[in-house]
């Protein structure tokens, strides 16, 4: 019997972009695993994340003004983005995987997305739109650790859309790995708590 594809490699096997972390984590597999599909987004901090993240937004910051600005969620996790944003979550295999996707043009000042659901992500090709696929996965390192990593890719639609977008992430892309990095270092770290805790549970008379 052999394993099944990776999410990431079923809904955007041939990334024009991608990035990729992976870090061991003193946690096993269980917790790690809902320390990362639990986690809430606004809890993920960092200098260089919040100054990429602010300086990101300042087009659409503009454009609110002027057509008046979203509601500001005090939390967001995967659940929550697939329910109430254009983000998908494409697939979950609980205590190994789970992916999220979306459309949109990226490189624009104000981004235009658009949800695309599971079952139309892989074939979903409309010209002047690229797609992302961001998938956190985990695997079993040792008796009590854990490999966790979380891979993005990119791929473009059509050669214009293409260009445009490298000349947006030859400028971002350093902004774009500090966020990852400081992804899976909250999720390692919400999984140490949460391995702390239930070993604290178990240890009491």
């Amino acid at each position: 019997m052999t394993a099944p594809d990776l999410f990431i490699d079923h809904f955007l096997p041939h990334p024009h972009f991608e990035l990729v972390r992976t870090t061991i984590v003193d946690a096993p597999a269980k917790e790690t695993y809902a320390a990362a599909r639990e986690l809430d987004f606004t809890d993920v901090r960092g200098g260089v994340v919040s100054a990429a993240g602010w300086l990101r937004a300042l087009p659409e910051r503009w454009h609110n003004r002027r057509h008046g600005p979203p509601r500001r969620p005090t939390r967001l996790t995967a659940d929550d983005l697939d329910a109430g944003s254009e983000w998908t979550l494409l697939g979950d295999r609980p205590g190994a995987e789970f992916a999220l996707g979306v459309a949109g043009k990226f490189w624009k000042p104000v981004i235009t997305w658009r949800r695309v659901e599971a079952d139309d992500f892989a074939a979903f090709d409309e010209p002047g739109f690229g797609k992302i696929v961001m998938a956190v996965s985990v695997a079993p390192y040792g008796a009590h650790r854990t490999a966790l990593t979380v891979h993005t890719r990119v791929r473009m639609s059509d050669p214009e859309s293409w260009l445009k977008f490298r000349r947006y992430w030859r400028i971002a892309r350093p902004a774009i790995g500090s966020v990852h990095t400081a992804l899976i270092r909250t999720m390692a770290a919400k999984a140490r708590e949460r391995a702390l805790a239930a070993y604290t549970r178990t240890d009491q008379p």
